[in-house]
């Protein structure tokens, strides 16, 4: 393996050694190295499978931002957004690089976001390779000779490195701290990649709202044959990722976009899919996306074998595969596409009340969009469920470095530009609650959805919802009309009237903490509680 000089200024400005760096190493010489240093091993799919250690999923209240005068007063402080001393940063970055100094580590060059008015240049440094492989597929791999000048973000990620609390001003060992004023995102401690993917991903969400009056948005996105957009925000459950892949549709996305002047562009290169329970049947793009090249994260093979149990979850459910956006065969490449013509929030409400389909206004668009709902489900060994409430603002509240606040009136203002169309889909439970009700069906869901993309509920008449005050199509393409509403597929009503009720309450007790915002407009659109309801 030739190595490949770093262009110059190189790692100087870090007190890194050049000559310790593997530097832009492809994905064969990343996967050669990876087995080479016991990292992993090739499954017999051909993709390469390591687990990711004593994290396998991202660490929310280890994540900090450097406190000083650009972030003092723009960032939204609290318990996503934690504090830290720029002294503290700058004593750590010192310590983590020394760490790197002392064995071969790998450096990427790569671009965020697809459009060119938008492409950012970041330079990724990790301790292992299948990090840089990670790396090398999740972000836009540069052509020949289309290099970062200079990157303009550089990360830092050092799983073996582990921080001492006391000294070093971190909760516990493991940390991932945003310094926008030194333009770093520093990782150690932990080698769940994922903490390198919303890293940068915070990173937009904090400089494209505030420099470039762009909504950064976590949710998925399609492009039909006639151009037509589509964006699916949803939180996990919810039906993104499925209801986003569709054969017949060009995959823009899977997980993290802008909507720009003029477009909707990926942040990305590639996909970071869950893959418990994967199977052809249910997910064949991302089941076919998985060889060469990919990586697959804190999986289990079947006993005595190479070969991948996606049942199987004695690591983590969070068992994940990351390849490049290439491996699936209808993406958009280069990612981008016009602005949209329909937004889906997608919500699994287990308490059976919201609509399969409803149509939103301005008003309750942003209610519901700062709001970001869903419904988990929790068991117990003795088998009692109760749905657990969820809300995440923006349907992203862990990657939000500003107040919500700010994102919601950039939609409201994108609506009002272009008249798009807002609509929220259950994805839930109908005819009762979790444990009485059922499921939605997917063929339902699809049906809903591809009939708003066909344009064929213009002249449906449509009902408003009683308490959400949401509209309410009263038939639709492929979809029995009495599921349209509800409450008509409860046998007992005021059950159904108590539930809904109970859920609007959740819904305006969440919206308290955004008071400010609650202006005439949206006011007009929360949810109406009927006190009197039995």
């Amino acid at each position: 393996m030739s190595k490949v000089l770093l262009p110059e200024p190189g790692l100087s400005w870090l007190n890194l050694g050049n000559e310790y760096a593997l530097y832009q190493l492809s994905a064969a010489e990343l996967i050669e190295e990876a087995i080479k240093n016991g990292e992993g091993s090739l499954s017999s799919n051909g993709a390469l499978a390591i687990d990711t250690g004593k994290f396998t999923g991202r660490s929310p209240k280890d994540r900090f931002i450097v406190l000083d005068d650009l972030t003092r007063d723009t960032v939204w402080w609290g318990d996503i957004n934690i504090r830290f001393s720029t002294t503290d940063f700058d004593v750590l970055l010192d310590k983590v690089c020394a760490h790197l100094n002392k064995k071969n580590f790998y450096v990427r060059d790569a671009f965020a976001c697809a459009d060119e008015n938008y492409k950012l240049g970041i330079r990724v440094i990790t301790e292992t390779a299948y990090q840089n492989l990670f790396v090398h597929n999740l972000f836009l791999r540069p052509e020949e000779g289309d290099f970062p000048e200079k990157p303009e973000w550089t990360v830092i990620a050092a799983p073996d490195f582990l921080a001492d609390p006391a000294v070093d001003g971190t909760r516990q060992s493991n940390f991932s701290i945003l310094n926008f004023s030194r333009k770093i995102i520093l990782i150690g401690g932990t080698g769940y990649t994922g903490e390198i993917k919303k890293g940068i991903f915070s990173v937009l969400n904090f400089i494209l709202p505030l420099q470039r009056n762009t909504l950064s948005m976590h949710c998925s996105a399609n492009v039909g044959v006639e151009g037509d957009t589509a964006i699916f925000f949803g939180l996990s459950g919810t039906g993104k990722t499925t209801l986003s892949a569709d054969p017949e549709r060009g995959l823009i996305g899977d997980d993290e976009h802008g909507w720009g002047a003029e477009t909707v562009f990926n942040f990305e290169g590639g996909c970071y899919a869950k893959c418990v329970d994967l199977t052809i049947e249910k997910e064949p793009q991302i089941y076919e996306a998985i060889k060469f090249g990919a990586l697959l994260e804190n999986i289990n093979y079947f006993p005595g074998t190479r070969r991948v149990d996606y049942g199987n979850i004695e690591k983590t459910e969070n068992t994940r595969v990351a390849y490049p956006i290439g491996y699936i065969s209808n993406a958009i490449v280069p990612s981008i596409a016009g602005i949209p013509k329909n937004i889906f929030f997608l919500t699994a409400d287990a308490f059976g009340v919201l609509p399969p389909l409803s149509k939103l206004t301005r008003g309750q668009a942003m209610f519901h969009f700062i709001s970001g709902y869903t419904a988990k489900v929790a068991g117990t060994e003795t088998g009692v469920t109760e749905p657990q409430v969820t809300f995440s603002a923006c349907f992203g509240k862990a990657f939000l470095p500003l107040h919500p606040v700010k994102y919601a009136e950039l939609l409201g203002e994108k609506m009002d530009r272009h008249e798009v169309n807002v609509w929220l889909v259950n994805t839930g439970w109908s005819g009762g609650s979790y444990g009485e009700g059922r499921r939605m069906k997917l063929s339902y869901t699809r049906a809903m959805i591809a009939a708003v993309l066909g344009n064929k509920l213009s002249s449906v008449s449509f009902t408003a919802h009683t308490i959400f005050g949401l509209m309410m199509p009263d038939a639709c393409p492929g979809v029995p009309s009495e599921i349209l509403n509800p409450r008509n597929t409860w046998s007992d009503k005021n059950k159904y009237d108590q539930k809904t009720n109970e859920l609007a309450k959740a819904f305006l007790d969440n919206f308290k903490q955004f008071g400010e915002f609650t202006t005439g407009e949206i006011r007009e659109s929360m949810p109406k509680v009927v006190e009197n309801t039995v």
